[in-house]
């Protein structure tokens, strides 16, 4: 299997003024891509890897040969995390979540104002580079904070939400005010996507 950069469900453009246009090609277009290419680069060197997801390389990331086992939890991780990222952004995202996943982050957090300073504390104190998320954790709501691209699917926990905490993914357009930019992820948010993943 050869993988391949995923198309956004919207224009680059569509994300404005919150997440700008220049910004999403490169995040899009360089980041993603390059991440790709050195996944199916690390690959090829092992034909036997080549039919699985990644999904299963991220949950057998000890039983990968081990010359490639950091490009791949790195890269892999870099293409599961992005694909899931674009998907949970919508140009007419913000509000609530309803149904299910509504009731679930109200029952674990208390409510979602709780539920939505939690996960931006969360945010703004991660260290570095890395990644915010809402899993689901032996059933459980749960926000964890990853590094690098390590993903949650490596601990046995499924990703609903994620926000990207890596420079490249704000640094144009907010420069060094992290908080800004997750002020403004929470006005895309794409409730839909992410009831559709709790469900699943």
């Amino acid at each position: 299997m050869t993988f391949t950069l995923p198309d956004l469900d919207y224009d680059h453009s569509a994300l404005e003024p919150h997440f700008d246009k220049q910004t999403m090609k490169i995040h899009h277009g360089k980041h993603h891509q390059g991440y790709i290419n050195k996944l199916n680069e690390a690959l090829s060197k092992h034909p036997d890897l080549q039919t699985k997801t990644l999904e299963e390389l991220l949950t057998s990331l000890d039983s990968l040969p081990q010359d490639i086992k950091a490009p791949v939890t790195n890269t892999a991780g870099g293409h599961f995390n992005h694909s899931l990222f674009w998907k949970v952004l919508s140009p007419n995202g913000e509000g609530e979540p309803a149904g299910e996943l509504a009731n679930e982050i109200t029952n674990t957090f208390g409510s979602f104002a709780k539920f939505k300073e939690e996960f931006t504390q969360k945010a703004t104190s991660l260290f570095g580079s890395g990644w915010t998320w809402l899993v689901r954790d032996n059933k459980k709501l749960a926000i964890v904070n990853t590094s690098n691209q390590d993903c949650p699917l490596s601990n046995n926990q499924a990703p609903l939400l994620c926000l990207d905490l890596w420079e490249h993914s704000y640094y144009l357009k907010y420069q060094n005010l992290r908080p800004e930019y997750i002020a403004a992820f929470w006005q895309l948010v794409n409730w839909s996507k992410v009831l559709e993943l709790y469900v699943e």
